[in-house]
């Protein structure tokens, strides 16, 4: 049997359909990886402390606990099919302030806190508390992932509180004293999210979902 380019091409010699044949192959294998981390699915790499221990950075930067950086793999298309929810990880392009306020912009990885139209309130032992949209008190958010040494060692912003715009979201590292977030610089709208972060392929030590 021929191969599909001899069938179209039955006059070109075989070294030159073999030698096209690679050339189709490699470019729709480098079209198909442009297109998952256009639309599916992307890698980023972890480059500061803001989310130890949840997400490892490498020593020596200040704060990282591993010799790696973790690499993670953000869910692109999983924001085309369901609204972001509290507790996500979320891959996001800063607002313009975050430059200002952290000297590094960009691309952030951060934790989904407050959703449109909630107010955030820090307690004075670093807690966080939401109040919804049109609501009357505040509840505490249940934080498994702060370790409560991370949370008392932030005091920059006990007592302070926040309001999360309609159509934003607002965003805090893990490792809160040492996280530049939304606190500082203010809420990310809906189109600067990116993915949402579910598996860690690097290093071996560290693979699994997210």
């Amino acid at each position: 049997m021929r191969d599909p380019l001899g069938h179209l091409f039955p006059n070109l010699p075989r070294h030159v359909r073999v030698a096209l044949d690679w050339v189709v192959t490699i470019a729709g294998a480098v079209l198909i990886v442009l297109a998952l981390k256009a639309w599916i699915i992307n890698p980023y790499r972890i480059p500061s402390s803001s989310m130890e221990p949840t997400l490892h950075c490498a020593r020596p930067a200040e704060g990282c606990e591993s010799s790696f950086s973790d690499r993670v793999l953000a869910c692109r298309v999983c924001l085309r099919f369901a609204a972001p929810h509290r507790g996500q990880i979320i891959v996001f392009h800063t607002p313009p302030l975050a430059l200002v306020k952290c000297g590094a912009g960009g691309t952030f990885v951060k934790r989904l806190i407050g959703l449109p139209g909630e107010t955030i309130k820090e307690d004075k032992q670093g807690h966080i508390f939401i109040e919804p949209p049109r609501g009357d008190s505040f509840y505490e958010l249940d934080e498994p992932y702060i370790q409560t040494a991370r949370r008392l060692a932030d005091t920059t912003h006990f007592g302070q509180s926040w309001q999360v715009p309609q159509g934003d979201y607002f965003f805090m590292g893990d490792n809160r004293a040492q996280s530049c977030d939304s606190r500082e610089w203010g809420a990310v709208p809906r189109k600067n999210l990116i993915g949402t972060v579910v598996f860690v392929y690097w290093p071996p030590s560290r693979i699994g979902f997210r």
